[in-house]
């Protein structure tokens, strides 16, 4: 189980960034090279790349910090993708699906301890995980009659997710060292941004590489 960022390629030119990976999913963690967090970084502020409404400030006139804006400005952060899950002994893959976002990983340990459903698109594609007893059901589309699904134990489950985490605190920690060195006088207004996208707490001060 990786959190994912839904990657779309773009020109771009405001700092430095990597290919976009074939996949069309950029795997967060804290094993990312700088150019790939600069992509990342690129993906979630382009989600939040929105006009202002009476409630948030004028766009900035910089092309840099207009593109920052919404990222910075927005109280809930919003970047495409989600968790993704890859069966490695079937080669079935669970993907985030186009109601999908990042911001939501938690819902899945609403999942684990509470039960119930999540949906994670509509058709033609409706990826969903259901929760039965001690069991949790992938299905990877819901829409398609026979659709491949994975079933695991709520204890490994909750295994998976304490990895997801860790991985999202790692990339936190990565992103804010990034953005000291790229966006110095944005650093900490960028970095809480993303801690309330990843709802999980800010680093106290950009870690030493």
């Amino acid at each position: 189980m990786q959190p994912v960022l839904e990657a779309v390629p773009r020109s771009f030119g405001l700092w430095p960034v990597a290919d976009i990976p074939p996949s069309g999913f950029l795997p967060l963690s804290g094993r990312l090279s700088s150019a790939e967090v600069g992509t990342a970084m690129m993906l979630i502020a382009s989600c939040n790349d929105i006009d202002p409404d009476d409630d948030r400030p004028p766009r900035p006139a910089g092309a840099r910090d207009s593109f920052l804006h919404g990222l910075l400005t927005f109280g809930s952060p919003y970047a495409a993708g989600g968790l993704r899950v890859a069966d490695t002994s079937s080669g079935v893959d669970f993907l985030p699906g186009c109601c999908d976002g990042l911001e939501d990983w938690r819902d899945w340990q609403r999942l684990v301890d509470d039960g119930g459903l999540l949906g994670f698109g509509h058709e033609p594609v409706s990826p969903i995980a259901e929760r039965f007893g001690d069991t949790v059901r992938l299905t990877v589309n819901a829409e398609q009659t026979g659709s491949p699904v994975m079933e695991l134990p709520v204890a490994e489950l909750r295994r998976l997710l304490a990895d997801v985490e860790r991985d999202l605190a790692d990339f936190l920690a990565l992103a804010a060292h990034w953005a000291s060195e790229y966006l110095p006088d944005r650093s900490a207004t960028v970095t809480a941004a993303l801690a309330r996208l990843l709802d999980l707490p800010a680093p106290v001060s950009p870690p030493t590489p």
